[in-house]
């Protein structure tokens, strides 16, 4: 089995995508909205190795040496994300809830749950959990829309579960008018949710959206979602990893069905505060971005003249996304530029990257491994 193995890797073209940033990074002509990357294992579109098969196969073929022992899959996923129009709202369940849902055949992909991590790689906007229901409240009563005020009131009363219930089930009829007073409405906090009302003019998503979080995030930090938090991704470009799942339920700003009940018993409405990642410098020189999951641990790489060892890299992925990069292990060696990634099995031990560039590993988190 080759030590590294050069990877091929799917573009996802969902309509919120960019038309740029994905072409710009792989250096091809734009066709049409590009929204995701993806570099993994994943069954809809795994990504394809030079001799013309997938990293799904060889890990199916051979998965021990691949992803290590007791395992049977690729654990994580690791994407770019180029998000021009927002994403629907939406919630993955837990290991309990997937587990169950799955056996019982509720509509679950998988076994999996679905934690994630967004690293913003621009300025990235995004909604993630509930906020204080007093200060979403106050938003609401500040449009002095009636509708909006009678949404506050149930906030008030019943806390976020109760708001969401109300939302996720207004008549049809009326709610162009709710969201049209969001439109209307002049407060400088709410300008985002505006833009939303401009594109979502009948989905009481938009006025979900404003009971929750809303976070801005520079260049270089980092947002996790635990499962069972209600998010979305509003703009900007990022790279992600989650679990290997393909479990979600949506809540709103979308035209697919929302499932109210399944909704209500997979998501947790308790008021927090986005969980945003300190990154730490690890020893050998890579910047760990430490999630609270066992699924996936991502870093990120620099070495700008001093190497970097990685002494237990497997099951890895490696992009390098600015300069160019000299993955070597044992006697195998890679050259990556600009938009290249390279996937490095559980077994070929160290690996050293040298050059002047910029790159982002996906792997397991120390504890994970086989």
């Amino acid at each position: 089995m080759s030590e590294l193995l050069r990877l091929d890797n799917p573009i996802r073209a969902y309509d919120w995508g960019s038309h740029t940033v994905l072409a710009e990074l792989l250096g091809r002509p734009a066709t049409g909205p590009q929204a995701e990357l993806w570099i993994g294992a994943h069954p809809t579109a795994p990504s394809r190795l030079p001799d013309g098969s997938s990293l799904l196969d060889r890990i199916t073929g051979a998965p021990e040496p691949m992803v290590g022992p007791g395992q049977d899959r690729l654990p994580f996923l690791l994407k770019v994300l180029a998000v021009e129009r927002p994403l629907s709202l939406q919630v993955h369940p837990d290991a309990d809830q997937a587990r169950d849902g799955y056996a019982e055949g509720r509509g679950y992909q998988d076994a999996w749950p679905k934690p994630e991590l967004i690293y913003a790689l621009t300025r990235f906007e995004a909604l993630c959990g509930f906020a204080d229901p007093e200060r979403s409240a106050s938003l609401l009563a500040s449009t002095r829309g009636e509708r909006l005020r009678r949404v506050a009131d149930v906030l008030t009363a019943g806390g976020p579960r109760a708001a969401v219930t109300a939302l996720t089930t207004w008549p049809e009829d009326d709610r162009h008018a709710l969201v049209a007073e969001v439109g209307a409405s002049t407060s400088l906090d709410l300008a985002w949710s505006r833009r939303l009302a401009e594109q979502h003019p009948t989905d009481p998503g938009v006025v979900i959206a404003i009971l929750m979080n809303h976070v801005i995030l520079s260049p270089g930090q980092a947002l996790f979602a635990r499962p069972r938090t209600l998010h979305a991704y509003l703009r900007g470009t990022g790279v992600e990893i989650m679990a290997n799942s393909d479990n979600v339920l949506r809540g709103g700003l979308t035209t697919k069905h929302v499932d109210v009940a399944e909704l209500q018993a997979v998501t947790d409405f308790t008021p927090s505060r986005p969980e945003l990642v300190t990154p730490v410098l690890l020893p050998n020189g890579e910047t760990s971005l430490p999630a609270p999951t066992s699924h996936f641990h991502l870093t990120r790489l620099q070495p700008s003249g001093a190497p970097v060892e990685i002494p237990d890299p497997g099951p890895s992925a490696l992009l390098c996304l600015d300069g160019e990069l000299t993955l070597t292990r044992g006697a195998a060696t890679e050259h990556l530029r600009r938009g290249d990634s390279v996937f490095l099995p559980y077994a070929g031990g160290r690996a050293t990257v040298t050059g002047d560039g910029l790159a982002f590993r996906a792997s397991l988190p120390p504890l994970a491994r086989g």
